[in-house]
Formats: structure tokens, C-alpha cells, sequence
């Protein structure tokens, strides 16, 4: 594998370098499958109905699945995922890595955007979601649909994966420096403490003041892997703003799901990538933005966005809680590349959340207003 050796977070082009390296064991990528950050990973050929969800410890995660598992599903011919049910499927993808490179995994944003919680787990693991250094073996993904029930098949894209080398995320004094230069947010002086303020807008994106979806209960099932199917109205129900002395609001009921928008415009520029904070107790009982990777080029001029609104999942826990127009549910940490990507997000490539405002995922059909 030949790359610069810098501290960062892996391009693409270093992405394709590892893997013929071997240290990333796949068939050959599918077309679209390696972004200017990261790398989507691919159900496998068989799924397991899990009784639980665990993390292996210090065991391999083929033992935890003859103890745990309840039945094998085939998923070559295309398979429903339940809501309320845990699933373990086999990735296509497993890792050979390099002593000095580590990895990450996150729901990719349709994933996230249709309420499908899903964390990748490796053999001896203590945490979801992590890869140390070193790790060789196999990949697994944990799928969890909550609203929406989902047909899936082999290879089909749920979570993507990120490599990176040493320490590459700034701390606050760098991310006041690289925001006096590039502008990552249109707040003139945004709250920068752990990662830069993002807040919600809950004033209205239209004449008819939409200001976000919640999802419906019962509804027709979602195939993860095909755009503009199912229509808008069928799985969502509109929220519209409403004034109260003054002041726009939002009570989040527990348990619901809820698709809102940041106030800010958000910029990503191009030899950084960025990620969202899912849950900051903080701030609210709730958690916001399942599906947090913002590769390089998101919203920026060089990539045709000038600037692309943070669509927010959101999720309130166990007591209802209030949203108020302008109140910060988040915050965007950035971390350096190891190496410019060849390639920006929306630069030619599928992204379909490019210059984005408050957007449902790509399997909707916007409704017609």
C-alpha cells in the first residue's frame, strides 16, 4: 500500500490503495462504493435472527451467534427485516489492517433517514462501531429496522466505513481557526466547545411553513435499495410551524421519529471530512443524527453545494421533550485528511444529498405542494 504516511483520515484513492494491498478482503467494489472518505460495506449472504444484541468481548462473533441466534435467513434472494427485531448479518467486506490504521463505521444517511439503526460489530470487539488498529477478520452488521420495516439483499449498502491513521480530529482552538478561514457554518460566531454548534430550524422551509416529517406507524415496507419507490404521504405525516407568543416550537413525543433540518448551512471543506455528535445529554433527552459522516466537498463551492443544510434524525427517549426554533441539538467534529480526495462529495459522483435542505432519503418521492 503506498500513501503519504500522514496523520488523517484515508481518501478514497488510498481506500482503493489498501484494498489492493489486501488489507481490505472484498470482491471486487461495486460502482459508487468508495466515497472521497469512506467506504460503503455490503450485506453478505446470510442474516441471523439475533434473541439480543451483544458485543463479543474477547470471543470471536461466530460463537455469539450459535448461542444466541434464532434462525438463519438467506439473503441472496432478498429478505424483509422486521421492526422490532435484531438482526447480525455477515458483511462482504472483512480487514487486514495496518498496525497503524484504525477504523470507524456509521449508518450511511439513507440508513439513518428511514430509521434503520444499524452498528457494525468485529470479532472480539468492546464497543460498536470501532476497529483497532491491527484488526484482521470478519465484518458484521447489526440491524435493528424501528419504523419502517425494510427488504435487504446481498449487497445491499446500509453502512460505510472510515479509516484513518493517528490523531486527525481538532481540538476547539483549531476548529475556531479552520472556521475563521472556511466558514463550516453560516452562524457568524457559532458555539465551538467538543465540536461546532449546530441548531434547528423549526421556523418553516416553505410558504406553508414545513418544518419537518414524523413517521408513521404500520406502514408498507422499504427496499433499501431502490430511489423514488414509495411515495411521501404513505410513511410520512407532515409538521408545519406554529407560532406561540412569538416563539416556534416542537414537542417531540417518546418514541417517535422525527426528520428536521439545521438552521445553518454546513460546509465540509475539502482536505477535511467531518461527523456529527449523535446524542449529547446536555442538551435533551433525545438523540439526533443517527447517521453522522460528512465527507469532504459537503455543501462547499468546489463541490457545487455553497453551503447544504445538516438533516437531522431525531429521536426523544422516555419523556416528551420540547424543541424550540434556533436551540442547538448537536455538534459537527471535524478531523483532518491524510490526503485531499481525488474526488468531492457531489463532484461528479451519486450524492444525493448535495446542496440539501430539509430532505427526506432518497427512497421518497417528494410530495407534491
Amino acid at each position: 500500500m503506498t500513501d503519504t504516511g500522514r496523520a488523517g483520515i484515508f481518501a478514497g484513492h488510498q481506500i482503493e490503495a489498501m484494498a489492493r494491498a489486501g488489507a481490505i478482503r472484498a470482491a471486487p467494489f461495486a460502482s459508487g462504493q468508495v466515497q472521497p472518505a469512506s467506504l460503503d460495506l455490503r450485506l453478505g449472504r446470510r442474516a441471523f435472527r439475533m434473541r439480543a444484541s451483544f458485543l463479543p468481548q474477547e470471543r470471536p462473533v461466530a460463537d455469539r451467534i450459535g448461542e444466541l441466534a434464532l434462525h438463519e435467513i438467506d439473503l441472496t434472494g432478498g429478505a424483509v427485516l422486521e421492526t422490532g427485531c435484531v438482526y447480525l448479518c455477515e458483511l462482504l467486506e472483512g480487514l487486514a489492517l495496518p498496525d497503524d490504521v484504525a477504523a470507524s463505521t456509521n449508518p450511511k444517511s439513507s440508513t439513518g433517514r428511514i430509521d434503520v439503526f444499524t452498528r457494525v460489530i468485529c470479532d472480539r470487539a468492546r464497543a460498536f462501531d470501532q476497529i483497532a488498529p491491527g484488526y484482521a477478520g470478519p465484518l458484521y452488521a447489526e440491524i435493528s429496522p424501528r419504523t419502517f420495516p425494510a427488504l435487504v439483499r446481498t449487497g445491499s449498502r446500509l453502512s460505510q466505513i472510515r479509516f484513518r491513521r493517528g490523531q486527525a480530529r481538532l481540538d476547539d482552538a483549531a476548529h475556531r481557526a479552520l472556521h475563521a478561514a472556511e466558514a463550516l457554518v453560516t452562524s457568524a460566531e457559532p458555539s465551538i466547545s467538543g465540536g461546532v454548534a449546530v441548531s434547528v430550524d423549526l421556523s418553516g422551509f416553505d410558504a406553508d411553513g414545513l418544518v419537518g416529517w414524523r413517521a408513521k406507524r404500520h406502514t408498507g415496507l422499504i427496499d433499501v435499495d431502490v430511489t423514488g419507490a414509495c411515495a411521501a404521504e404513505d410513511f410520512w405525516e407532515p409538521i408545519f410551524a406554529r407560532g406561540r407568543a412569538g416563539r416556534r416550537d416542537l414537542v417531540l413525543d417518546p418514541g417517535e421519529f422525527y426528520i428536521l433540518a439545521s438552521k445553518e448551512a454546513v460546509r465540509v471543506p475539502p482536505d477535511h471530512a467531518a461527523e456529527m455528535t449523535p446524542f449529547d445529554p446536555l442538551v435533551g433527552e433525545f438523540r439526533v443524527h443517527y447517521a453522522g459522516f460528512f465527507d469532504p466537498g459537503f455543501g462547499a463551492s468546489e463541490a457545487g453545494g455553497a453551503g447544504a443544510r445538516a438533516v437531522l434524525e431525531v429521536r426523544s427517549h422516555d419523556v416528551p421533550f420540547i424543541l424550540e426554533d434556533g436551540q442547538i441539538v448537536g455538534r459537527l467534529v471535524y478531523e483532518r485528511m491524510a490526503e485531499r480526495p481525488r474526488t468531492l462529495y457531489g463532484a461528479g459522483l451519486q450524492s444525493n444529498y448535495q446542496a440539501q435542505g430539509l430532505k427526506l432519503s432518497k427512497h421518497f418521492r417528494q410530495p407534491a405542494r
